[in-house]
C-alpha cells in the first residue's frame, strides 16, 4: 500500500524547539447545549485536575457546552479505544501519540481531517511544523500535539555515585560496566516493564538508532533496507548483552510501567530509561514520593563502532485526534487547551514539553528543560517505533522484543518477524 508507506515517511521528522510570539483566536461556539467526550490517560493525582479545570473553564466561557472526562491508564486506553474505533463510535476528543495508530484511524475515517481548522491559521501557525507533521498523513491534519519530549534515562544520582559512579557513561561498554558496578552495590540496575512490553522497545530502537543511523529506518520505508539488516540484528544482540550482564530485576517480565516507576522511586533501581512524564509517575507510584533531588536525566549513550550520532533521539510526545462525527465545539476545546497560556502554565507543572512557540519560557523544572535541550540538539528525531508504524507492525515489535528477553526468540528471529509483518502489512 504506496499511500500508507507515504504516510509514513511524511512523519518522520527533523525537530527542534523554536521561539516566537503567539496570535490566538477561537471559533464561534452553538448556544445549542452539546456534549463533548474527552479521553486522556493522565492518571496521576497531580496530574488530573489540570484537566479538569482546563474543562471546568471552558464550560463556564461557554454555557450550554458540557465536557465529560473519561481517565485511563495507557493500557486500558488502548483496549477500549481500539474497540470504540471498531465500533465506530470514536470519543471526541482523544489522547494521540501520532505516526501509524493515527493514519489508520485516517484510511477508515474515523478521525476528523481538521486541516482548514489548523494549516494558515493563527492557531496553527503557533506550533513548529516538525511537531504539526507528526500528526500529519498525505498533506493533512489529524490531530495536534501539545507536548513534544525525548526518551532518556531517569537516574538516582546517589545510587550511582555510591557504586563508583559520578558522571552518566556516554558510552555503551562503559554502561555496562556501570550495570555491574551497580549490581555490586546492592541495587536494581535498570528497572524495566516487561509485561508492559513498549518500554522495551525503547532499548531496542535506540540500539538499532545507534547502530544503523537514520539511513536504517529510512531504508525500511524506502524499500532498500530492511528490518532484517545488521543494525537491526545487533540492536537484539546487545540488548541481550544488557540483560545478561544483570542489568533488569527479577520478574521484570511481569513488572508493569507503575512497577517500573516504583522501584526508581523508591531507590530500590538505580534507573529507568522512559519518556518525560517519568518524574510524575515516579512520584506517584512510589511510598514517599520519588526521589526529588537525587534524580537526573542523561541521554542514551552512543553505542561504539555504530553509524548513530549520540545526539539522535527517539521520542514523541502527547497531542489529541478529533473522533468523526465531533461537534465543532471539540476542536474549539482542543485549541483552548492547547492555547499559549494554557500550554505554558502545563510546562511550569513540567509534566510537558510544550509545542507552543514561546510557551517554553513556562519551563521551570531543571529536568525538564535538559529533556527538551535533548530534544533542540537532535538532528535526528524518531517517533517511537510501535507508533511511527501501523499498529499491526507496532504491536509486533513490541511482542517481538518481549520474546527476545524472555529467551523464545533470537535477535535475527526478532528481526525476521518484525520485516514479515512490515511486508504483510505493505501486501
Amino acid at each position: 500500500m504506496k499511500h500508507r508507506l507515504c504516510g509514513l515517511l511524511i512523519i518522520v521528522l527533523m525537530f527542534s524547539v523554536v521561539t516566537g510570539v503567539f496570535a490566538g483566536g477561537r471559533q464561534e461556539v452553538a448556544d445549542d447545549g452539546v456534549t463533548i467526550s474527552f479521553w486522556h490517560i493522565d492518571t496521576a493525582q497531580e496530574a488530573q485536575p489540570y484537566w479538569q479545570e482546563l474543562a471546568d473553564d471552558y464550560m463556564a466561557q461557554n454555557p450550554g457546552v458540557n465536557i465529560e472526562i473519561t481517565v485511563l491508564e495507557n493500557e486500558a486506553f488502548k483496549s477500549r479505544l481500539t474497540a470504540m474505533m471498531q465500533a465506530g463510535d470514536p470519543p471526541n476528543i482523544y489522547r494521540s501519540w501520532g505516526g501509524g495508530v493515527m493514519v489508520e484511524h485516517a484510511e477508515a475515517g474515523l478521525v476528523k481531517d481538521i486541516t482548514e481548522e489548523v494549516h494558515g491559521t493563527a492557531f496553527g501557525n503557533t506550533i513548529p511544523e516538525g511537531a504539526l507533521g507528526v500528526y500529519a498523513y498525505q498533506g493533512r491534519q489529524y490531530g495536534v500535539p501539545y507536548d513534544m519530549g525525548a526518551v532518556t534515562f531517569w537516574y538516582n544520582k546517589n545510587i550511582l555515585a555510591e557504586a563508583g559512579w559520578e558522571d552518566f557513561p556516554e558510552t555503551w561498554s562503559d554502561m555496562l560496566q556501570m550495570v555491574r558496578d551497580v549490581r555490586n552495590a546492592g541495587y536494581i540496575p535498570m528497572a524495566l516493564a516487561g509485561a508492559d512490553k513498549w518500554p522495551a522497545h525503547f532499548y531496542w530502537t535506540y540500539l538499532a538508532m545507534r547502530m544503523g543511523g537514520k539511513t536504517a529506518i529510512d531504508g525500511v520505508l524506502e524499500g532498500s533496507g530492511s528490518f532484517t539488516d545488521r543494525p537491526f540484528v545487533q540492536a537484539g544482540e546487545l540488548l541481550l548483552e544488557l540483560r545478561d550482564a544483570g542489568a533488569f530485576q527479577t520478574g521484570f517480565l511481569g513488572a508493569t510501567q507503575a512497577d517500573q516507576a516504583a522501584l526508581v522511586g523508591n531507590a530500590e533501581a538505580a534507573m529507568e530509561l522512559m519518556g518525560q512524564w517519568a518524574p510524575y509517575v515516579q512520584a506517584d507510584a512510589s511510598l514517599d514520593g520519588g526521589i526529588g533531588d537525587a534524580l537526573a536525566v542523561a541521554p542514551f549513550p552512543l553505542v561504539e563502532g555504530g553509524l548513530g550520532a549520540g545526539t539522535d533521539v527517539l521520542g514523541g510526545g502527547n497531542g489529541f485526534e478529533i473522533g468523526r462525527g465531533a461537534p465543532l465545539e471539540a476542536i474549539d476545546f482542543m485549541k483552548f487547551m492547547i492555547n499559549r497560556e494554557n500550554n505554558t502554565t502545563l510546562a511550569r507543572t513540567g509534566r510537558a514539553i510544550p509545542t507552543v512557540i514561546g510557551a517554553e519560557v513556562g519551563i521551570e523544572d531543571p529536568l525538564t528543560r535538559q529533556v527538551a535541550d535533548v530534544v533542540a540538539r537532535a538532528q535526528y528525531f524518531q517517533l517511537y517505533l510501535d507508533q511511527f508504524f501501523p499498529p499491526a507492525v507496532g504491536g509486533v515489535i513490541n511482542d517481538a522484543v518481549q520474546a527476545l528477553l524472555a529467551g523464545r526468540m533470537s535477535p535475527a528471529n526478532v528481526a525476521q518477524v518484525i520485516q514479515d509483518a512490515w511486508l504483510d502489512y505493505q501486501n
